[in-house]
């Protein structure tokens, strides 16, 4: 990995902008890019704060990085 033009580092993101252009843009025109750029916006806006995820434990990405940034029950005591 890191390599230029090594398709395994794109895979993650184009998979995620394949679900983007899928979910919003299959049946959405927008007439101005100010539409547009607010309709991506409440998207990524939903898909990190609600939208669970079966590779985090069905766990939104916050809810996840929330989860590895406080501390544990062993670790308080």
């Amino acid at each position: 990995m890191g390599r230029v033009g090594s398709a395994l580092d794109n895979a993650v993101i184009e998979s995620w902008h394949s679900t983007l252009e899928f979910e919003l843009r299959r049946d959405a025109r927008f007439t101005t890019r100010a539409q547009g750029r607010r309709a991506v916006v409440d998207w990524i806006d939903d898909y990190n704060h609600d939208r669970r995820h079966s590779a985090l434990g069905m766990r939104s990405p916050i809810a996840y990085e929330q989860a590895l940034t406080s501390p544990s029950p062993e670790q308080a005591a």
